[in-house]
């Protein structure tokens, strides 16, 4: 185990191998101190921040912070690691990334830049520069990235910003769902997927509300994607009864234990995708995989432990939670960033920056990005927190966000962004809707031919059937 040393001041800190350095190293956030691997002062953060900024890229290729013999995801980051793409950076320590990405990110082929880039890093190596890089270095990078992907409507396109309608309901009514549905679409949401949380776990529920989405789109020939966000067995086993699946769901994190506790591997999830694949039921494009991550969600099952079984961080364990979606090429990826709660990610300081960071590395890893700006109601955090970070986001160029009534989930008792936050964000960020979608709003009367959604007499809509 390497040591890692670093004088600051007059002080000399010493951090034991490079998990400790990755965690000492990282932005201050509760779940690190739940684990016991946060840095113990703001004077040995920088010291971490510092040693770190010169570890060379190359030492990630060696040392695995999460055993490979005992864990599949890290197998997965290493036997498939795009050397190749890897070669011009091979030389860089973690700070000549920082450097590297900032400049190409002002270049006039940045998207081109830095697309190369993404094959050739290894989650962990994505980590430990964001750990060094401030918010708006974040920013300017995501800005310069673009990942597409494609179902019904094309995810990722510079200019646009897509919507996840989240029509939540306390008991799964199918009235309540379609009054939400009717809502959204109203206000030019849903260009990212139309997606349910089931209150229960019936299968029977969850494919009498993918045949209600189903009919929803195809009686008004929207075009959007549907998904119950069930287990993915359950959708399994709906694909095999002919159930009329769009996406397939499941969260995911950044260990083989964490995935166990959410009763995955990689081959189930592998399994899924093909499944999904094979229905071919896209028309844009065949992405099918829906995947949710969270910071802190490894240490909440207990999952967290790496090499030596020290705790490894919890934001460096979420992008390795990237490499897990990248395999299975997804249509949506989105963090839920404010969900797990206040144990993991205290106050709207700490969840704006974990949103920040989330999105950069999944984008920078090449992934469709999301993010579910949300809260919930024990933290220290208000909506105010959450308008800073979607106005963050809109600059960093997410692919989408998550709406639901209100802003208040309230079959999951959480707070989100609403129907109205996306209007906003469109409006500064001047951002349109997904192509294939902006097209229907048009046709229907709901939305300009810039995008902007328009006032409609309902009454005289034959959208007012959804309800």
């Amino acid at each position: 185990m390497t040591r890692y040393r670093q004088q600051l001041a007059g002080v000399s800190y010493e951090f034991h191998g490079l998990v400790d350095l990755m965690a000492k190293a990282t932005p201050l956030r509760s779940g690190d101190e739940l684990a016991g691997c946060a840095a113990h002062s703001d004077a040995e953060r920088a010291a971490a921040q510092w040693a770190l900024a010169e570890v060379p890229l190359a030492t990630f290729r060696t040392e695995a912070l999460v055993p490979y013999e005992t864990d599949e995801v890290t197998r997965l980051i290493f036997d498939t690691h795009d050397t190749a793409a890897f070669a011009p950076i091979a030389h860089l320590t973690v700070g000549g990334l920082r450097d590297h990405l900032l400049a190409a990110a002002a270049a006039d082929d940045h998207a081109e830049r830095l697309g190369a880039l993404g094959p050739g890093l290894k989650p962990e190596m994505v980590a430990a520069v964001s750990k060094i890089m401030r918010n708006q270095d974040l920013i300017a990078v995501s800005a310069a990235l673009t990942v597409t992907s494609g179902f019904r409507t094309t995810i990722g396109l510079p200019g646009r910003l897509a919507t996840r309608l989240q029509p939540n309901h306390p008991v799964d009514d199918p009235h309540g769902v379609a009054a939400a549905v009717l809502d959204g679409l109203l206000l030019g949401c849903g260009d990212a997927v139309v997606g349910i949380n089931p209150a229960g776990d019936s299968p029977a529920r969850a494919a009498e509300l993918l045949s209600l989405l189903d009919e929803i789109r195809q009686r008004f020939d929207i075009p959007v994607q549907s998904c119950v966000l069930t287990h993915v067995t359950t959708t399994l086993d709906l694909i095999g009864r002919g159930t009329p699946v769009d996406l397939v769901f499941q969260s995911v994190a950044g260990t083989e234990r964490a995935n166990s506790a959410f009763g995955v591997d990689m081959a189930l999830l592998r399994e899924g995708n093909e499944a999904g694949r094979a229905l071919r039921r896209g028309t844009v494009g065949n992405n099918v995989m829906y995947l949710e991550t969270g910071q802190g969600s490894a240490l909440s099952s207990g999952a967290h432990l790496g090499t030596d079984g020290r705790p490894v961080d919890q934001q460096t364990l979420e992008a390795r939670a990237y490499a897990v979606a990248r395999e299975l090429d997804p249509l949506l990826v989105n963090t839920v960033v404010g969900f797990i709660g206040p144990e993991y990610l205290y106050d709207g300081k700490q969840i704006i920056r974990a949103g920040l960071e989330d999105q950069f590395c999944g984008k920078l890893l090449g992934l469709p990005m999301g993010v579910d700006v949300c809260y919930t109601n024990h933290a220290e955090a208000d909506q105010d927190d959450m308008d800073t970070l979607l106005s963050l986001l809109v600059l960093a160029g997410t692919a989408f966000v998550i709406t639901v009534p209100g802003a208040d989930d309230i079959m999951l008792g959480y707070q989100s962004l609403s129907f109205h936050d996306a209007l906003y964000a469109r409006a500064v960020g001047k951002l349109r809707p997904a192509p294939e979608f902006e097209r229907w709003l048009q046709n229907q009367g709901l939305a300009d031919d810039t995008g902007r959604v328009l006032d409609i007499d309902l009454s005289a809509s034959p959208l007012r059937a959804i309800a």
